[in-house]
């Protein structure tokens, strides 16, 4: 066994991404604190080909020094857009027919590994805030709520953590369906 070079790897250059970008799927942070987990988002999405990622509130926005360590370019490929509000970012989401997820542990919710994505949906993932987690204001006009199950003594992952294992379960899910 040998580890694969750059050029083994075949991947698409950023002009590229626009094109291979999935349509279906959107990312929203709602008032994350770290620029490094913006980073690592950034790089998350395009890894799974994520179609936008929407920063709001007081997320970091490139150019930033620390997006960039973690996001490694990332940023030149996936589309953005900042919003002051988050409100306003999920009304706009809603207008162009995303359904809207919070990951969130709520009293109403979907365990992620019980939920199967419709073929023909487009979702928006919001994730929120390190300490405070997704605001009131997002979880109340969602269409549902994701939780991921945990087992140890902390009540929730790293939001970079999160959102890698979201998508992977969509991708997982949407590519059986």
């Amino acid at each position: 066994m040998r580890k694969l070079n750059m050029e083994e790897l075949g991947r698409i250059d950023a002009a590229a991404y626009g094109q291979f970008a999935n349509r279906r799927v959107a990312i929203v942070l709602d008032n994350v604190r770290s620029a490094l987990n913006v980073g690592s988002v950034f790089r998350t999405a395009d890894a799974f080909g994520i179609y936008k990622l929407y920063l709001c509130g007081i997320t970091a926005t490139p150019p930033n020094r620390d997006i960039h360590k973690t996001a490694l370019g990332a940023q030149e490929s996936v589309a953005w857009e900042h919003f002051a509000d988050t409100k306003a970012c999920l009304a706009h989401l809603k207008s162009e027919g995303f359904q809207l997820a919070v990951v969130e542990q709520t009293d109403e919710k979907i365990m992620l590994h019980e939920f199967t994505p419709q073929p023909e949906a487009n979702y928006a993932f919001i994730f929120g805030n390190e300490a405070s987690g997704v605001s009131d204001a997002a979880v109340n006009m969602a269409d549902f709520a994701l939780e991921i199950p945990q087992f140890g003594t902390k009540h929730s992952f790293n939001i970079a953590v999160t959102t890698g294992i979201v998508l992977w379960h969509y991708f997982v899910r949407h590519q059986a369906n």
